[in-house]
């Protein structure tokens, strides 16, 4: 096996602990994910210092049953990557420490990675990627659209200037009495409804790529909150039909017009918010004209947190010379850019 790069991937920026074995920085030899859900469910949303105390319980075994599931030892591998940030903070520590024990009693070469670099590099484990790119990244607590002209090279063009497009929909499933996450049970409702709701679209200035969901936020809790003083009543899956329209307009737009004016070769889609039915088929129908480009959406099982994907770009960054010391820490503020 020495002449394969082995790496163990380890990720705990929120609330799941994960480890995972890649091999070559695209094959898969083992992805463990413990969730938290339930333990949060019950706060509708997730309490630091709950995640970090279950990463503590979690993260031994999760990095034992992947070394397992893969059949590889720690003189198998070639380095041990970890999310380095941004994340919780608490919850970061506890995989960083963690990866950090390991590489110091192993004599194992490590790497700290960006939790967005890693969700981009989930795609690289379905197929190579191909530059110059662009990824759409949604999640809960980023929206941003990166280009990349070659590996482990990343330059933010667009960002939400408020609330990421993943909180805004937690938000708006905490005012529609959904369950938390909030994301897929309004992607299911508004499977369910017609988006016959007038709700605005938040485009900015012209010629930005950036992204703002806290007026449309607010815009559907204000109508909501008229109604019921009017005695009236509104469907709720017409007002998620209608929240989600307004949402993936501005994300396909946007990502469209993106990888027009760089001239890309791949569009990727990353983030937990990829797993989102409605962005996914909008993107696929957006894209379906353009023969020069190609779009990669992950499989759902990649696009919630989880380590492959830690393992997929800690694959790059090592073999680009990357390596951290003992003193790495977390960084909740971790800047991609500088990666």
């Amino acid at each position: 096996m020495n002449n394969k790069t082995i790496v163990l991937a380890v990720e705990t920026s929120c609330d799941e602990t994960a480890a995972a074995v890649i091999q070559n920085g695209n094959e898969i030899l083992s992805n463990i994910v413990a969730s938290q859900i339930e333990s949060h469910k019950r706060f509708g949303g997730v309490v630091p210092e709950i995640a970090s105390r279950h990463h503590v319980e979690e993260i031994t075994i999760v990095i034992e049953e992947a070394m397992q599931q893969a059949n590889v030892s720690f003189d198998d591998l070639t380095a041990i990557a970890v999310t380095e940030g941004p994340g919780l903070v608490g919850a970061l520590l506890v995989g960083v420490n963690a990866a950090k024990a390991l590489a110091f009693a192993h004599g194992i070469p490590l790497v700290g990675v960006h939790h967005i670099a890693g969700h981009i590099y989930a795609n690289r484990l379905l197929t190579e990627m191909k530059f110059p790119l662009i990824s759409l990244v949604v999640s809960g607590g980023h929206t941003e659209i990166v280009l990349m002209r070659e590996h482990g090279s990343f330059e933010v063009i667009g960002e939400t200037r408020d609330d990421a497009a993943g909180e805004a929909y937690d938000k708006v499933a905490r005012t529609l009495n959904l369950p938390y996450p909030g994301g897929p049970h309004i992607d299911r409702l508004a499977h369910e409804g017609e988006p016959t709701i007038d709700l605005p679209r938040a485009w900015l200035e012209e010629g930005t790529y950036d992204f703002s969901f806290s007026g449309l936020k607010s815009a559907v809790i204000n109508t909501l909150h008229n109604a019921e003083q009017r005695g009236e009543a509104i469907e709720p899956a017409d007002m998620a039909a209608s929240f989600q329209q307004s949402v993936i307009d501005v994300l396909v737009a946007k990502t469209v017009k993106a990888a027009e004016e760089y001239q890309v070769k791949q569009v990727l889609l990353a983030g937990g918010v990829a797993a989102n039915k409605g962005l996914r088929r909008e993107l696929e129908k957006a894209f379906a004209s353009f023969e020069e480009m190609e779009l990669i959406i992950p499989p759902l099982s990649l696009c919630t947190d989880n380590a492959a994907m830690i393992g997929a770009a800690g694959t790059v960054l090592y073999q680009k010379g990357k390596r951290s010391n003992y003193a790495m820490n977390a960084n909740p503020g971790l800047d991609i850019e500088s990666m």
